[in-house]
């Protein structure tokens, strides 16, 4: 468990409060940096062998990339509304800079196609109400699969209130099914409106011997998934929180499919 749980501030270094890669992680593809700027502030990458989206989760910054330059407004937190952000392509030189200073969120995965640098405006980010009742949350498909191109990268972001359960029922994307199943690789991060917030996140395995994870988390908080079913997301009653869903895997097509988890899915759907 302690592999997959990672605890705010343990993957620190630098500007980053957080940085998991896929040798932390030890798969293949996703990686999630936080960055970390004071008013003034720049930080320069390489972004090696893999594409990168820059999205704030407080504040705004330019982000200039070869010979452009990609201003983000940005938002005052991840609970104000969804977000433009900026999309880097592999082999190349970027700069963040923040006259205010903030937190970015840096998703990433390996990849092989090298696709233009770009911006993502905030109006045109597909938002999605789903669940019901107890189960209610706000996804906001910023990097879905069919919302916006990336070679290998999906993100999105979900609001979940408090008290209510989210990535329900249990689902998984460990195995090769076609048309049914894809394999990702999946972090989960997470942040809540009061600081004293906390929720739970549940992974159990799929197969003998699989990720089996019960942790609470609070903001800065990671849980890795290799494998396995992952869900309910967990908020407690008076603490909305927020996870940044961070997801990539080998498959040729960049496809989010999945498998609900049969004991719990009846009734639900």
């Amino acid at each position: 468990m302690d592999e997959l749980f990672v605890r705010a501030g343990s993957t620190a270094h630098g500007a980053y409060a957080l940085d998991i890669g896929p040798e932390r992680a030890g798969w293949g593809h996703s990686a999630l940096r936080v960055l970390e700027l004071a008013p003034g502030g720049t930080h320069e990458f390489t972004t090696g062998d893999s594409e990168w989206i820059v999205l704030p989760l407080s504040g705004g910054c330019t982000v200039q990339v070869e010979d452009r330059i990609l201003e983000l407004l940005g938002r005052e937190d991840v609970f104000g509304g969804v977000s433009d952000f900026a999309y880097l392509p592999r082999d190349a030189h970027a700069q963040i800079a923040s006259g205010a200073g903030g937190r970015f969120a840096l998703a990433g995965a390996r990849c092989e196609r090298r696709l233009p640098a770009r911006r993502g405006p905030a109006p045109e980010v597909p938002v999605e109400r789903r669940g019901a009742g107890v189960s209610a949350r706000e996804v906001r498909n910023f990097a879905a699969a069919d919302a916006f191109e990336c070679d290998r990268l999906i993100a999105v972001e979900v609001i979940t209130p408090g008290g209510n359960w989210s990535s329900y029922p249990p689902h998984k994307h460990d195995e090769h099914i076609p048309g049914q199943e894809s394999v990702l690789e999946e972090i989960y991060y997470f942040a809540f409106e009061d600081p004293k917030g906390f929720g739970y996140q549940r992974v159990s395995p799929s197969r003998p011997g699989g990720a089996d994870v019960l942790a609470e988390v609070r903001t800065g908080d990671a849980v890795l998934v290799p494998d396995g079913w992952h869900g309910p997301s967990i908020a407690a009653p008076g603490h909305p929180m927020y996870y940044l869903n961070v997801m990539a895997g080998p498959g040729e097509e960049r496809a989010w499919r999945i498998s609900f988890h049969p004991d719990h899915v009846e009734g639900y759907r």
